[in-house]
C-alpha cells in the first residue's frame, strides 16, 4: 500500500466534500522580507510599522496577498496537484489583518463539478476558508480549477455549477478594526491622490515592467508551499515549460500598480479573477488599472475603490482588454477585479 500522496483527480471529488488541508503555517517577518524581494512592492502600511500604527493598526500587518498565497498553497495538494490550470476566483474577502506570529489553517468545501467535453479533464469549484490560531476567519474565497482525470472512462458526475456573486457588495467589505485615514501621511505614502481624485471609467497605465524568471517564481511557490507539479517539473507539461504560478502574476501586477495607485493601501476583497493566458519565464509583465466603482465606508477617512487590474505580456499603451470579437486582447495575462481601501 502506497504511503505517498499522488493528489486527487477529477473523479475523486464530490459536491459537499470537505477537505481539511495540512499543515498549518505560521507567518513570519521572513515572509514579509521575501515578498519584498520577489515583488517591487512599496505600499506604505505593510512597508512601515510607523505608518501602520498611525492609521490605527495595533501591530504591523503583512501584505494581504501574503495571507492569500499561504492559504491558497495549503489547498494545492488536495485540490490542484493534478491541475491543468487554475481558472478563476470569486467572493474573496479579507476578514482579519494577518501579522507575523499568526498561524493560518485552511479548509475547503467542494461546491461544484463539471466534466469537460473531452472527457479527459473537469472543472472543480471550491470554497476555501483560512482561519488564524484564534479560530477567526482571516480570508475566504471561491475558485475553480481544471483537473485531470485519472481514468478517462470514469463516468461524469452530475454537473453542478455554483452561482457566485459577480461582485462583493460594498456593505460586505470588512474594514479592519480601528482603521482611520484622517491623518494619512501622503508624503510618506508617495502620492497625493485621494478617493475623490479617481473617476469611474478612468484608466491608469502603471508604466513599469518586470521580466519573469524561473528562479523567482519557483522560489515564490516554494515559499507558499504550493506543490503543483506544473510549476516545477518540466515533465508535467507537454511543452516542457514550467508554468508561472498565477498568484505570482497577481502579486507582480499589484506591486506594479503602486505607480498611480500608491494610496490603494489595502486590498479589501477580490470580486473576480481570471488567468487569461499562461505566463512563462522570459515574459515581461506590465499592468494597467481601470476604476470600476467607488463606495464610502463607515471608517473615518476611508473610501473604497473597485479596480480592474490587468496584467499583460508586453506593454499595451492602448490599455485594451478585449477585441472587437469580445475575446481578450492578445497579451492579456490577468484580469483581476478587486476592492481597495483608499484615503478620502
Amino acid at each position: 500500500m502506497s504511503k505517498t500522496n499522488g493528489g486527487n483527480f477529477f473523479e475523486d471529488f464530490t459536491v459537499g466534500q470537505v477537505l481539511e488541508h495540512p499543515t498549518p503555517r505560521t507567518v513570519t517577518e521572513g515572509d514579509r522580507a521575501l515578498y519584498g524581494a520577489l515583488y517591487p512592492t512599496r505600499f506604505p502600511i505593510p512597508s512601515s510599522a510607523q505608518f501602520a500604527a498611525a492609521v490605527g493598526f495595533a501591530a504591523h500587518p503583512v501584505e494581504e496577498l501574503i495571507a492569500f498565497h499561504i492559504a491558497f498553497g495549503k489547498t494545492v495538494p488536495d485540490i490542484s496537484l493534478n491541475a491543468v490550470a487554475n481558472l478563476g476566483y470569486a467572493e474573496l474577502r479579507f476578514h482579519q489583518p494577518v501579522f507575523p506570529g499568526d498561524t493560518l489553517s485552511t479548509r475547503s468545501e467542494v461546491i461544484g463539478l463539471k466534466q469537460n467535453s473531452t472527457g479527459k479533464t473537469g472543472v472543480v469549484y471550491v470554497r476555501s476558508t483560512a482561519t488564524n490560531q484564534r479560530g477567526e476567519v482571516a480570508l475566504d474565497w471561491c475558485r475553480w480549477v481544471m483537473v485531470h482525470k485519472r481514468d478517462v472512462e470514469a463516468p461524469a458526475p452530475e454537473t453542478v455549477v455554483p452561482e457566485l456573486a459577480p461582485v462583493v457588495a460594498p456593505a460586505e467589505l470588512v474594514v479592519p478594526d480601528g482603521l482611520d485615514f484622517t491623518a494619512y501621511d501622503f508624503a510618506s505614502a508617495g502620492e497625493p491622490h485621494t478617493f475623490d481624485d479617481y473617476e469611474v471609467g478612468e484608466r491608469i497605465d502603471h508604466v513599469d515592467g518586470v521580466t519573469l524568471t524561473d528562479a523567482e517564481h519557483m522560489l515564490a511557490t516554494r515559499l507558499w508551499q504550493n506543490t503543483a507539479k506544473v510549476h516545477f517539473n518540466t515533465e508535467a507539461r507537454p511543452d516542457g515549460n514550467r508554468l508561472i504560478y498565477g498568484g505570482h502574476v497577481i502579486s507582480m501586477a499589484r506591486a506594479l500598480s503602486f505607480n498611480g495607485l500608491a494610496n490603494a493601501a489595502l486590498i479589501a476583497a477580490i470580486n473576480a479573477g481570471s488567468h487569461v493566458a499562461p505566463a512563462f519565464a522570459g515574459d515581461t509583465v506590465y499592468a494597467w488599472s481601470e476604476v470600476l466603482d467607488k463606495a464610502a465606508t463607515a471608517a473615518p477617512g476611508v473610501g473604497a475603490l473597485r479596480l480592474r487590474l490587468v496584467a499583460t505580456k508586453g506593454r499595451d499603451e492602448s490599455m485594451t482588454l478585449r477585441g472587437a470579437d469580445g475575446k481578450y486582447a492578445a497579451g492579456v495575462l490577468l484580469d483581476l477585479d478587486y476592492w481597495a481601501f483608499v484615503p478620502r
